[in-house]
């Protein structure tokens, strides 16, 4: 069974609009659920602060709550929270000891690491959901990276910030071969 089929990554920038952070779910579930619904089972979350650390939480949230799902953590390497506020590391642990699988792209700490981590989260899915508002930066990368290799994308920040989409005007992107 290829579980890319049944797969949805996350990536999104480190910082979130203050206070925006309901919205921005409600536009990240209106695109799960039906997901969720055709058989989406595996959630591929990178473990950045923001858009990451969000989108895990929610997904634990929705698993408490009784929806079949598994929340796998694809971190670059050991130790890439050392610069982190306290309370930011605390909050990850929690979520980190919470997920299903933890899975690490590198032993060592390196600028190449984090690149792995973006690619492994697109090259495992079938369906990526990002919150990205910038053209630049690893999210965008990650998000090009996503349609390159012919995954279903939703980008939430376009909708969230209602600006018009390259994609159609809602976020989205059409289907392969459309």
């Amino acid at each position: 069974m290829d579980k890319r089929l049944y797969t949805c990554c996350f990536t999104g920038h480190r910082e979130l609009p203050a206070g925006r952070e309901g919205e921005i779910w409600r536009h990240v579930l209106a695109r799960l659920e039906p997901l969720m619904d055709q058989g989406v089972r595996y959630f591929g979350v990178g473990g950045a602060l923001g858009f990451d650390m969000l989108a895990a939480e929610e997904l634990l949230a929705l698993r408490d709550r009784g929806r079949c799902l598994k929340v796998i953590l694809v971190l670059p390497f050991p130790g890439y929270r050392r610069y982190w506020l306290p309370a930011q590391e605390e909050r990850a642990a929690r979520v980190e000891a919470r997920a299903d699988k933890v899975v690490w792209c590198s032993r060592e700490p390196s600028r190449e690491a984090f690149l792995l981590r973006n690619r492994r989260l697109v090259d495992g899915s079938a369906y990526c959901i990002a919150y990205c508002t910038r053209p630049y930066g690893g999210s965008a990368y990650t998000l090009r990276y996503a349609q390159k290799q012919g995954l279903r994308v939703w980008n939430i920040g376009e909708m969230a910030d209602s600006r018009p989409s390259s994609g159609g005007g809602d976020g989205m992107d059409p289907p392969p071969g459309e």
